[in-house]
């Protein structure tokens, strides 16, 4: 981030996000194929919360375009067999439905690979249906392999980040499926972020813009398995359907890469037999997002066991409880989220302004290095703003904060310490 770019974001308590109208009767959305800077990527797509595809240009030194794919364009199930033959791998049925999801079972990938072969063979069609592996970890299984490389525009990811630091989960997958493989109709996890390349084969993606997808939803607050259903035309079932404005129709090629804002719902096919690595993300320009999705996650758990109030002294926690069992987080992991965050950019704004190279090297990411200082400052900035958020939220002044590592009001003073000090030295503002 250059300085411009964080002095006009500096002062920011709320994101300024304009009305999503022009995409209502759009059908387009900006193709990148020219070098582009990440301060004009962060203020014209990310602060704004808008969509655009990025050309094959930006995926064409990645190793599994050269590895995974043949000379014909298609995916290469010999070198593929080679590399993760017995591995096991997530797979869902695109003809079942699971509530609004697909079914998943864990299969040998050398077995889920022989299932595509005879799907080809028989005319993109088999008895078992139509199986799509999906939401395969495969850089954590295979942290060595170094196939691909996240764009820079997509680096400033605190989702992963955190859950690199604890070791046990990340979102970053690999999704494998043949054509007329899907996913049904939703919106990403924690309302982050997403950017999905396609090593091979092609997508039709149908977006909506936030708030459209109010209208869709059923009489029962339900919003629908698949957007293309002739159900929707029923008013009786969806009765404010036509008040919808007609979904982004985007075709996404081999080597292109689709930026998915947050809260975005959409819906997506294979069109052919397809490869695709996809990150979920999060950072200082969406975690305002996060924040409102969070709080109404719980304001729905706590409507659904409402009659239970005043018959449980541990309510409230329980309310945090069924919170995290349903979306994977709950208030108090949010505020452990939020602090390792703001240690690694303190830890690396202290270091820029000591200049001490050992400890430099020891305590700070490239990535970090690589976004600067003005990005680190403006994160804090974002991570002091929901942490004031906290303070004043009724449901997390109730949790028990004798169990946090930290307690959010001395954060918050180190957060505003750290700021002080670097701005002191010149450190956010020099040439």
């Amino acid at each position: 981030m250059d300085r411009d770019a964080y002095r006009n974001c500096s002062s920011l308590v709320k994101i300024p996000r304009q009305s999503y109208e022009q995409f209502w009767s759009s059908h387009f959305v900006d193709y990148i194929d020219k070098e582009l800077s990440y301060s004009k990527f962060f203020k014209k797509y990310l602060l704004p919360n808008h969509p655009c595809m990025f050309s094959r240009r930006f995926t064409e030194e990645w190793k599994c375009r050269k590895h995974w794919v043949t000379e014909e364009g298609k995916p290469h199930f010999q070198k593929l067999l080679q590399e993760f033959d017995e591995t096991p791998v997530p797979v869902a049925n695109c003809n079942a439905k699971e509530y609004n999801a697909n079914p998943k079972q864990v299969i040998p990938f050398k077995e889920f690979i022989l299932y595509w072969k005879e799907y080809i063979q028989n005319g993109h069609s088999s008895p078992k249906g139509c199986l799509y592996l999906k939401d395969w970890h495969m850089s954590r299984d295979f942290p060595e392999h170094n196939v691909y490389s996240t764009p820079i525009f997509f680096s400033s990811d605190w989702l992963n980040e955190y859950w690199d630091t604890l070791e046990v989960d990340d979102y970053r997958f690999v999704y494998m499926g043949p054509k007329g493989s899907w996913t049904p109709f939703h919106a990403d996890v924690f309302r982050s972020y997403s950017w999905s390349a396609n090593i091979c084969g092609r997508k039709k993606w149908l977006l909506y813009p936030p708030g459209q997808e109010d209208f869709l939803r059923d009489t029962h607050g339900n919003l629908p398995y698949d957007v293309t259903s002739s159900e929707l035309q029923d008013r009786g079932l969806f009765p404010h359907f036509e008040e919808a404005c007609q979904p982004l129709e985007i075709i996404q090629e081999a080597g292109e890469i689709i930026f998915v804002p947050s809260g975005w719902h959409h819906q997506v096919y294979n069109l052919e037999d397809t490869i695709s690595i996809n990150h979920n993300w999060l950072n200082g320009c969406n975690i305002d997002i996060m924040w409102q999705f969070l709080q109404n996650e719980l304001s729905s758990v706590q409507k659904e066991i409402d009659e239970w109030r005043n018959t449980m002294d541990s309510w409230h926690q329980h309310c945090q409880v069924i919170m995290k069992a349903c979306s994977g987080i709950d208030y108090r992991e949010f505020a452990s989220f939020l602090k390792i965050v703001a240690e690694n950019r303190m830890a690396f704004l202290n270091a820029c302004s000591s200049g001490d190279a050992s400890e430099y090297s020891r305590n700070l990411s490239d990535t970090l290095t690589m976004l600067g200082p003005y990005h680190a400052a403006f994160d804090l900035q974002r991570v002091a703003h929901i942490i004031e958020c906290l303070l004043c939220n009724e449901d997390f002044k109730r949790l028990d904060h004798s169990t946090l590592t930290l307690q959010p009001e001395t954060m918050l003073q180190q957060i505003r310490d750290t700021i002080q000090s670097t701005r002191g030295q010149h450190l956010l503002y020099q040439e």
